[in-house]
């Protein structure tokens, strides 16, 4: 099982629709048994596979000891594509219940996930490097990288950078690559943004980029994957190039 911890310092990345899409893709045309785990509090990626938060228990349940993950893991539409959905109570479940006083408790989800049997675990995480992402990243083999072609996004790439090392210190990590989301082919300051990102995480920029489409959103209103919506988009065309480059990376791993 490869569990993939998309992660981005600052919101608006595209991270939610990355993760979506690139576990749909690899369920629909890999016919991979796939775990979507949403654990940012803002759920985003449960509404975007239609599900409604308010009326399912999240991850943070299962942490606090009161269920199993078993309980909490949700079928979508979509064959070989599974759901943990999140909700506000995850938040601040570091600092509640049965987490409060345990030191270690950063690595419960790595131990919660070793027991399911999936292909790939996607794991989406908060905009921010706080407790939710060190857990993902700890429980994660390896870490996608979302930015947009913005200062503030690639900037905060050397931040990620350092967190991501520290942790990597303690825990097995790779980095799979860096995934430009947004992308305008003419972007006149193109050049100086892809400098940015391999001065910060050299040889790991992507050949994939996503390209801005108004169809991503619209795909999120009706709680499908744009392959559903939009399926001859060029939206759903970028993401199956960029799962096709992460197979290929991930199988690269695996062999050297």
């Amino acid at each position: 099982m490869k569990t993939i911890a998309v992660t981005s310092f600052k919101g608006g990345t595209a991270k939610t629709s990355t993760t979506l899409h690139l576990g749909a893709a690899l369920a629909r045309y890999h016919n991979a048994k796939v775990l979507l785990l949403d654990f940012d509090a803002q759920a985003n990626l449960t509404a975007g596979l239609g599900f409604d938060p308010d009326e399912h228990d999240s991850l943070a349940s299962v942490l606090q000891g009161n269920c199993t993950v078993r309980e909490v893991i949700q079928e979508s539409e979509e064959p070989n594509l599974h759901l943990i959905p999140a909700d506000t109570w995850l938040e601040r479940v570091e600092v509640s219940g049965a987490l409060a006083g345990d030191r270690y408790s950063h690595e419960r989800l790595k131990a919660i996930l070793s027991d399911l049997d999936y292909d790939y675990v996607l794991i989406d995480t908060p905009p921010s490097l706080c407790w939710l992402t060190e857990s993902a990243l700890i429980a994660a083999n390896h870490t996608l990288i979302s930015a947009t072609p913005e200062f503030y996004s690639i900037k905060g790439l050397e931040r990620l950078a350092e967190f991501i090392e520290s942790i990597s210190k303690r825990h097995p990590l790779h980095v799979l690559g860096v995934l430009i989301s947004f992308w305008n082919v003419r972007g006149k300051n193109n050049q100086d943004f892809i400098d940015l990102i391999e001065h910060t995480f050299p040889g790991k920029l992507l050949e994939s980029k996503i390209r801005r489409d108004i169809q991503i959103s619209e795909a999120s209103i009706y709680g499908k994957p744009v392959f559903v919506s939009a399926p001859t988009s060029r939206a759903a065309e970028d993401y199956v190039a960029l799962t096709d480059e992460v197979l290929t990376k991930l199988g690269a791993e695996a062999y050297a």
